[in-house]
Parts: structure tokens; C-alpha cells; sequence
């Protein structure tokens, strides 16, 4: 284990923790932003030089083992602000990164749309040129920190060219015409609708280059899906975690549960795939931190693998429990809920699988 793991598990289960239990389920926390920034989590992302997948995948791992709210803060300031960070003008930089590395800020990630997950490419929010502005109309869902991120990284169609006629922008959350609602969902996350009324955006805010926004997003698509593999990871660990400890302590017909085989073979099972998803993990952020571009199909294969078994490892572990896990507060209850969001965010299972399937065929 390195050190940066150590670490984030220690805060996770301390000061990270105490910030998470202070927010509102389902709203963004902005005392846990700044606990994230006090305590240098933010900083290896923000920090000196480019952030690397594997520090990402580090910290996601130890987090989401410990305090899942704290992952999901720490994943969204990332995934929202990585595009300003990849492709934005120095301007636009200086005016976002150190707000968002200080915990000062919060970004959102708006790529997907209500006619738009999975077909990301088909977006329907317009961006008309006007002058030295873009103006934007149109809607998003499932958004990072909607309705409060004080900056989103927003995809919208500058021409009716598929893919290649999309440009990302990074919008102020002040900005006349930008509204929105947040989402009550199955997890509790900051996330929620846009509504763009003509929002007017410099266009010096555009990132990268104007119809060049499909490559921003994949790009950092790239960068984060072995670490929403980590996070699964992460999750699957606790769940396997609070299996091991009850199957050893609860007795069942004068012997503990771990006796019976039925039990322990299984979690001998989810331990041997939960293993074998860290090292996939592992795997493809050295390769995307050694080739960025070039690792899509690894990405892919992680995040596939350690969502679905993660998914497998807190059923099992719910199983393990019996009743006592289905009640509300129980850690395997929140694990449930919190584990069935990773298979479909970021690009669901099956598109990882039809990523795979393109590279096998190519």
C-alpha cells in the first residue's frame, strides 16, 4: 500500500468523515470541498505538474473504502474541473483552478443531456455564435454539483456535424439564463438539471477549439474511468470487509458462519475478483499515465470489470448479514445504493463492452 493511500484512508476515516456528516444528502457540500483542499487531497490533481491516473486511482480506492461521500466530492471537483485544466485558455485557468484546487469553488461536468447519456454525441444544447459570444439553449441532467457549482464544463452542438460539431465552454453558475434543480436519486449525490435561456458565454471561455469539445470530453473520460474503477474497488472492499468480520463473529447452529463453506467459498470468490479488478485498475491507469490516447480499451475493460464485481461483492456481503444490512443507516445499506450508480455513469457497462468489442475488431 503507498503512502498517498495510507493517507486518504486515514482522513477518510477521520476529518473527511466528520465534513461529510455535516452536509445535506444530496447537495453539495462545500465544507467537505474544503476539507478535501486543507488536507492536500485536491492537490494531486491541482497540483504541480499533470495529474496522473494512478495518484487518481489511489485516492478514490481509500476514500470510497472509508467515506463514499468524500470520494464523490473529490471525483466531481476532478471530473468538472479537469476540461478547464486540459484545454482552457490561461485566463480561464487562472481564474478557475486555484478557486477549485483551494476548495473555494465547485465545478460541474455537463456533458449529458435528457435525449443524450449513452449517445453523447447526439447533443441537443446549441451554442449560436453572436459577436464575440456563444449563446446556449438547451437542457442537461445528471449533472455534477447542479444546481450550485459556481463553474460548469459545458458540452454543447456548434454544428450539425455528429461529434465533430460540438464545443466545450466553461460557464459561470452566475450566468443570466442558467438555472436548475437538483436531483433526489437512488445515492444521495450532488447532482441535477440545467436549464441554459440564452446564456450568453465569451468566447474566450471556449475550451480548446471551437467544434474541437468532443475530443475535451473523451479525453477526460479517459483520464477518470479506471478511476471510477477505483472507487468500485474501493466499495467492494468495505462490502468484503463487514462480510469477512460478521462471518467470524456470528454463530449459526453452534459454529460461525465462516465454517460453513457455502459462505466462505463465496467470499473466497469476491475476494479472488476484487483482487483481480485492483490489478485491472492498476493496469490501465500506468498505461494511460505512460500513453494517454492510446488506453481507451484498458479503461474500459477496468471499469467494466470493477463496477460489475463491486456490484456482485456488496450483494454477497448483504447476503452474508441477512436482515440486519437492509436496514436504513446499515453500511451495506448505503453500499447498495451507492454501488449501482458506477455501472451506468461515465459510460455504462455496455458501453465499455462495445469499446472493447471496436478494439478487438479494428
Amino acid at each position: 500500500m503507498t503512502d498517498l493511500r495510507t493517507r486518504c484512508e486515514h482522513l477518510a476515516q477521520g476529518p473527511l468523515r466528520v465534513a461529510a456528516e455535516t452536509g445535506a444528502p444530496g447537495r453539495l457540500n462545500r465544507p467537505l470541498l474544503k476539507a478535501l483542499a486543507d488536507h492536500g487531497v485536491l492537490a494531486e490533481i491541482f497540483g504541480d505538474g499533470p495529474a496522473k491516473a494512478m495518484a487518481l486511482c489511489e485516492i478514490r480506492e481509500a476514500l470510497a473504502r472509508y467515506c463514499t461521500e468524500a470520494e464523490t466530492a473529490f471525483a466531481l471537483q476532478g471530473l468538472g474541473a479537469y476540461p478547464i485544466l486540459l484545454a482552457g485558455s490561461p485566463e480561464t485557468v487562472d481564474t478557475w483552478i486555484p478557486r477549485i484546487a483551494a476548495g473555494d469553488a465547485a465545478v460541474g461536468f455537463a456533458l449529458t443531456e435528457p435525449d443524450a447519456g449513452s449517445d453523447a454525441a447526439h447533443l441537443g444544447l446549441l451554442a449560436t455564435a453572436d459577436g464575440d459570444d456563444f449563446v446556449l439553449t438547451g437542457e442537461k441532467t445528471y449533472i455534477s454539483n447542479a444546481p450550485e457549482a459556481d463553474v460548469y464544463s459545458v458540452f454543447a452542438r456548434t454544428a450539425d456535424t455528429g461529434a465533430k460539431g460540438i464545443t466545450a465552454f466553461a460557464v459561470p453558475g452566475t450566468s443570466p439564463g442558467l438555472d436548475g434543480d437538483p436531483l433526489d436519486l437512488l445515492a444521495p449525490h450532488a447532482i441535477g438539471r440545467l436549464r441554459f435561456t440564452g446564456v450568453r458565454v465569451p468566447r474566450a471561455n471556449v475550451l480548446g477549439e471551437v467544434n474541437g469539445g468532443w475530443s475535451v470530453a473523451m479525453r477526460t473520460l479517459d483520464m477518470f474511468r479506471p478511476s471510477v474503477g477505483a472507487f468500485a474497488v474501493g466499495m467492494a472492499q468495505a462490502a468484503l470487509d463487514a462480510a469477512v468480520a460478521h462471518a467470524a463473529a456470528r454463530q449459526a447452529f453452534g459454529k460461525p458462519l465462516s465454517a460453513f463453506q457455502g459462505i466462505s467459498h463465496q467470499l473466497a470468490d469476491v475476494a479472488t475478483r476484487i483482487h483481480a479488478a485492483r490489478l485491472l485498475v492498476h493496469n490501465a491507469a500506468t498505461a494511460y499515465d505512460t500513453a494517454p490516447g492510446t488506453t481507451g480499451h484498458l479503461s474500459a475493460m477496468a471499469k467494466l470489470f470493477a463496477t460489475e464485481t463491486a456490484q456482485t461483492a456488496v450483494d454477497l456481503a448483504i447476503q452474508v448479514h441477512g436482515a440486519r444490512a437492509l436496514e436504513r443507516g446499515h453500511l451495506l445499506e448505503h453500499l447498495y445504493r451507492e454501488v449501482r450508480a458506477p455501472r451506468i455513469y461515465e459510460g455504462a457497462s455496455e458501453i465499455q463492452r462495445e469499446i472493447i468489442a471496436r478494439h478487438l475488431f479494428r
